[in-house]
């Protein structure tokens, strides 16, 4: 798979210094497929027509120039479509189908006004989408009877790209998680079916895909792949322009200010680092866009503080966070069945409370190994505090299981443990462990469970993620 392109490259733009449009795209390209075929046209007469023979060796050179000229505009096309094609393009363009423009920016200047805000807001909601899920909620009647119900619940995304005739949405772990079924609503108000492609729980992010072939012609050429920011470059007091999806009522546009970066949020099993803005977020906007004074993507919205006492802290996750991690989740496309991976643990969550407690890291503690698993034959041992995954870090054990989740059976990945000396201390290792087929495993009597702090699982399945006594997840539901 390719890399995404995330560096600005001038001959994608046009005479404003903004990205080109789809229309401009597919204008470029009729002019250099015009011009292909006069080339072809004229080769083609000069190889059947005959002519001086001292002619023969000024064509032969000429077409080598020709040669070289269409080597190089194939090396261009090639290079503008793997740029564009994947996730964090500049410009929407695919191999096939309908292409996508980006969304436009604007110079910021003016963007404290209400004027400003409006032009953000309509050139950013192509690329806003509604996210709905059909939930199975399992109850004890009176009589001690299990009922069950079906509920609707409604959250945000955004658009960031396309790959292989899906779309690509991102959004929250918990708008998606558990749920039966999802569709995603568009900025035309067409409405299609998706599917989950990958989620990380940890970083509560996940992203959607919807067929490109599910999809209307005109519903395609209306939306766009997101512009993003950089939230490395965020300072308190920058204008923040929230949308998304707000109590289910449809997309919903408030504006504020960064009111702090790299704020901590201590959640029910780990903390977060986010940005904080006064921009109302309510339910419905998570997973939603938080955009700077440009129209730029700078985070995406995930929780609010929810008290009598205090009005205005909304939390967001920035952007350059969720960049590789969206990247590693398009590319770890969830697995079929019988490519599902096994590690061969039991563990539980160490939350931030149970490590000042008992003295020891955060993250998943392995309670059991498996004899004869992939863990045990890397090197794992009970006792272990696993930190890190396959190159993200891991701090809760339903985390761990929905990275699992994403890989395929037989991948090596890297295993950061803590591994406590005579000391007493605790020492770090890294681990390479090749996962095995969870077809392989052998049966064992727990099943994955939820990820508090009392509870443990074995290292896959998973359950919807709380949230904290005073934040909590912006989802309507």
């Amino acid at each position: 798979m390719g890399e995404y392109d995330n560096n600005i490259n001038n001959n994608n733009a046009n005479d404003d210094g903004q990205w080109k449009t789809a229309e401009e795209w597919r204008q470029e390209e009729e002019t250099s497929q015009k011009k292909n075929r006069f080339f072809a046209r004229r080769k083609e007469k000069r190889n059947h027509g005959g002519g001086r023979s001292d002619g023969t060796r000024r064509g032969g050179a000429y077409w080598a120039k020709v040669g070289a000229t269409a080597i190089v505009f194939g090396l261009v096309a090639g290079v503008a479509f793997q740029g564009v094609q994947y996730g964090f393009s500049k410009a929407g363009i695919g191999t096939s189908g309908t292409q996508l423009a980006t969304t436009k920016t604007t110079s910021g200047s003016s963007s404290d006004s209400s004027d400003g805000i409006s032009e953000v807001a309509e050139n950013a909601m192509p690329a806003i989408v509604s996210i709905t899920g059909i939930f199975e909620n399992t109850s004890q009647g009176w009589f001690g009877q299990q009922q069950s119900s079906q509920t609707e619940g409604v959250g945000s995304g955004v658009i960031i790209g396309k790959q292989d005739g899906k779309l690509l949405i991102v959004t929250n772990n918990h708008v998606v998680e558990d749920a039966e079924s999802l569709s995603v609503g568009f900025v035309d108000g067409e409405s299609v079916k998706a599917s989950v492609r990958g989620t990380d729980s940890d970083a509560d992010l996940a992203v959607v895909e919807v067929n490109l072939s599910d999809m209307k012609d005109s519903t395609q050429s209306k939306i766009a792949i997101i512009t993003l920011g950089d939230s490395d470059d965020l300072k308190t007091g920058e204008q923040a322009i929230a949308i998304g999806n707000a109590l289910g009522y449809g997309q919903s546009v408030t504006g504020g200010y960064i009111s702090a970066v790299n704020r901590e949020v201590q959640m029910t099993d780990n903390t977060m680092t986010l940005i904080q803005t006064d921009a109302a977020i309510n339910p419905g906007n998570s997973g939603g866009a938080l955009l700077n004074s440009k129209g730029e993507l700078i985070g995406i919205n995930t929780v609010k503080y929810a008290s009598t006492d205090v009005e205005g802290m909304g939390y967001a996750i920035p952007i350059n966070t969720a960049k590789p991690i969206i990247e590693q989740l398009i590319e770890n496309e969830a697995p079929s069945e019988d490519e599902e991976a096994y590690l061969g643990i039991s563990g539980q969550t160490i939350d931030s409370s149970m490590a000042s407690q008992f003295n020891m890291p955060t993250g998943v503690y392995v309670q059991q190994v498996v004899s004869g698993s992939p863990a045990e034959t890397a090197g794992i041992s009970a006792g272990d505090v696993i930190t890190q995954f396959n190159g993200s870090s891991v701090s809760t054990m339903e985390g761990l299981q929905s990275k699992m989740s994403n890989l395929k059976a037989g991948k090596k990945v890297k295993v950061v443990v803590q591994r406590q000396n005579q000391q007493g201390t605790y020492e770090s290792r890294t681990l390479t462990v090749t996962l095995g087929k969870k077809s392989d495993a052998p049966s064992t009597s727990s099943s994955g469970s939820s990820s508090g702090s009392s509870s443990s699982g074995n290292n896959y399945g998973g359950s919807q993620s709380g949230s904290g006594s005073s934040y909590y997840y912006n989802y309507g539901r």
